[in-house]
């Protein structure tokens, strides 16, 4: 891969993410809350705490059903989501969106 690229965002459920083995990935969730640099989000599957910008974190509300693409960085006990880029998805379908990504 060249150098000047990303690693691609790899779909994934929160309870899925392996921080040895994922390097960035997209989350579709809903925020739970949102706090001076990060949100909590649910997917489902589990709950995580993505840190993003100020800027990014304007436009968010709680209950929001949002996709995110983030680095995955290791902790010690687990990882955190450095998220890069907020797509809300307030008229999306998300029965057919599952859907789309069973098939996908």
């Amino acid at each position: 891969m060249p150098e000047n690229r990303r690693a691609p965002a790899r779909q994934r459920k929160i309870e899925d993410i392996d921080p040895k083995k994922d390097i960035r990935v997209r989350i579709a969730c809903t925020v739970l809350e949102k706090d001076e640099d990060s949100i909590l989000v649910d997917d489902g599957t589990g709950t995580t705490e993505i840190f993003i910008d100020k800027e990014d974190l304007i436009d968010i509300e709680d209950e929001e059903t949002i996709r995110i693409i983030g680095r995955v960085l290791p902790t010690p006990d687990s990882f955190e989501i450095q998220g890069e880029i907020v797509q809300k998805m307030k008229d999306t379908d998300m029965d057919l969106y599952d859907e789309v990504l069973k098939i996908a």
